[in-house]
């Protein structure tokens, strides 16, 4: 049974998600189609990526994530299907693929589409090749090997002698703040030192929580969250509305510098003494 995860970024108030997942059916009805979520901001890959790599694998190998970000972002003559870590992947030509796997995957292939076709078009030239892929084990009969690729990767954290600085990476629905450093690189930086995480100019948090509730309401806190990022927080308070810290955008950087005031929002830094 091939399992189909989509993640777009649609939204769910028409019926274009249920013809999506008709298309599938159609072709197979044995797919078990999971829904990751179809509120994808089209601006911040990096949140995309966020949510597709952690979500896509806790799902058994051999699994396929169809992801629709932005798709209209230049004509589409093609979508990519890749295989990394036993996991199948197809999207769109854009960047998200190296920004979710971190490379680009030796097994890729390009899925001919119609230029200035309409969604579901796209979308049904995906179905009938996740489809042929799925029942014969074999990427190529998707597509060929594409010449080069648009690559995007994800931004790392800034490191100096005794200090990190890190990237808001994304920002979840009770808006806790998680930041684009895991676990591994905050311990190998602080070497069992004493450390300082300092945000919005001079709050500052100097220990490492287990949970949420491990402070008192309305505390603010930090812990490393279930996909090994530092995440920074308040029980049951709204952290990055009470202090306004924003998600990284793509679009900010493009603005001229006297307008580039919100770029100190989406930035944390941590201090090791």
């Amino acid at each position: 049974m091939p399992i189909l995860t989509l993640t777009t970024d649609i939204g769910q108030r028409d019926f274009l998600v249920g013809a999506i997942k008709g298309q599938f059916l159609t072709l197979d009805t044995a797919y078990s189609i999971q829904d990751i979520t179809h509120y994808l901001p089209q601006a911040n890959y990096l949140h995309a990526a966020y949510i597709c790599k952690n979500a896509a694998h806790h799902f058994p190998q051999n699994s396929f994530h169809l992801i629709l970000l932005n798709l209209y972002e230049s004509d589409p003559g093609h979508l990519l299907m890749a295989k990394f870590k036993g996991h199948y992947f197809v999207c769109p030509d854009n960047g998200i693929l190296t920004m979710i796997t971190g490379q680009v995957p030796k097994d890729l292939v390009a899925i001919p589409v119609q230029k200035g076709g309409r969604l579901l078009d796209i979308t049904e030239a995906a179905a009938k090749a996740i489809t042929a892929v799925a029942h014969t084990n074999d990427l190529s009969v998707a597509g060929e090997a594409p010449a080069n690729i648009v690559e995007k990767f994800v931004l790392r954290p800034t490191i100096g002698a005794d200090w990190m600085e890190g990237q808001v990476l994304f920002i979840d629905n009770f808006e806790n703040v998680v930041i684009n450093i895991t676990r591994e690189e905050f311990e190998e930086h602080r070497q069992g030192r004493p450390f300082k995480i300092v945000f919005t100019r001079n709050e500052v948090i100097e220990t490492l929580s287990e949970h949420y509730a491990a402070v008192a309401e309305n505390e603010k806190l930090a812990w490393f969250n279930s996909a090994g990022y530092l995440e920074i927080a308040v029980n049951r308070g709204n952290m990055a509305g009470l202090f306004g810290l924003q998600g990284f955008n793509e679009a900010s950087q493009q603005l001229p510098t006297n307008q580039q005031n919100k770029w100190f929002y989406q930035t944390v830094r941590v201090y090791f003494e």
